[in-house]
């Protein structure tokens, strides 16, 4: 991704229409429909992040590791400035869900941030090598990483409320415990265990959130459940405030190097804002297993495409 091809996509947007050049540059080998109006790409993006955002927060993956995918894979914009703005749209998802649940108690600040600082800094390496790489490459990577994804998703068992019987030093010393208020106002008490492992899975989680764009929310919350025994809700919860902090430090990359198209990316972080609110709202009432059934299946098809778009680009 060079400046040029940013400032040939920007060009074409400030002029009020979006031309075939700009189109090839955004996303070489497909199809361009000339007859089509600019605003109608803005426009779908807004409707499909509005509806991402809101299975987003209830499911616990953020928005960017449905954004990336659905988008490279069947709008025509170049993967860079997709992950870009999956990085954005996976932030505004988050900064959008953060306060309703850290007033509903679903969401501890003393968990969240220890893992965000590690993990927002290996996403700034993640970022830089995945701009490094040719696109066809990512591609192909990100194909395998969503579908990988769902492997692991659909195998992990988690628990709504793990059985820890110890906390461990490091997880005393870092205070990460608490109480939150459950259906019927029942108050369960909670407290994590294995939490130098779970810095350490942290640190791999930042490199993959920031090479595709994905966020990292499809990881945060099987490493938080799974791993460090915290309740699902609260492991739900507290990947927003960890996606706000990996996000941020990756997507200043993506600025820094002119990924960033604002046709893709406004629209998209409004849209998944919007979206985020209502889905946080929800996550008390929507079945998770209902929704994470939808993520499922999402995810299998966005992956395959992707998978095929980036072979095809080989080819």
């Amino acid at each position: 991704m060079s400046r040029l091809h940013f400032a040939i996509a920007l060009g074409a947007l400030v002029g009020g229409m979006l031309p075939q050049e700009a189109l090839a540059v955004a996303a070489p080998g497909m199809p361009v429909a000339g007859a089509m109006s600019w605003w109608v790409w803005p426009v779908a993006l807004f409707v499909v992040c509005f509806a991402l955002g809101i299975v987003a927060v209830p499911a616990g993956v953020g928005g960017g590791v449905l954004f990336v995918p659905i988008v490279s894979g069947f709008f025509p914009f170049h993967l860079d400035f997709v992950r870009g703005a999956g990085l954005l749209v996976a932030l505004a998802s988050a900064l959008a869900a953060g306060p309703p649940l850290l007033r509903g108690g679903l969401a501890s600040l003393r968990l969240a941030l220890p893992l965000a600082l590690l993990a927002s800094a290996s996403s700034i390496v993640g970022a830089l090598a995945g701009l490094a790489l040719p696109a066809s490459t990512v591609q192909v990577a990100l194909g395998l990483a969503i579908l990988g994804i769902v492997v692991i998703m659909a195998a992990a068992k988690r628990s709504e409320y793990p059985e820890v019987k110890a906390a461990d030093r490091l997880s005393i010393a870092l205070r990460m415990h608490g109480v939150f208020e459950d259906r019927g106002g029942r108050q369960v008490t909670w407290q994590a265990h294995r939490s130098p492992a779970g810095l350490v899975i942290f640190l791999g989680i930042g490199v993959l959130a920031g090479m595709f764009g994905l966020g990292a929310g499809w990881a945060n919350l099987p490493a938080l459940n799974l791993v460090m025994g915290v309740p699902l809700k609260v492991s739900a919860g507290s990947s927003s405030f960890i996606l706000s902090l990996v996000d941020s430090s990756a997507a200043w990359v993506y600025i820094n190097q002119g990924a960033v198209l604002p046709m893709v990316a406004v629209p998209s972080v409004i849209g998944m804002m919007l979206g985020a609110r209502i889905g946080a709202r929800l996550l008390g009432v929507l079945s998770a297993t209902v929704v994470r059934r939808l993520v499922l299946a999402l995810l299998v098809l966005a992956g395959l495409r992707a998978l095929l778009k980036g072979l095809g680009a080989w080819n």
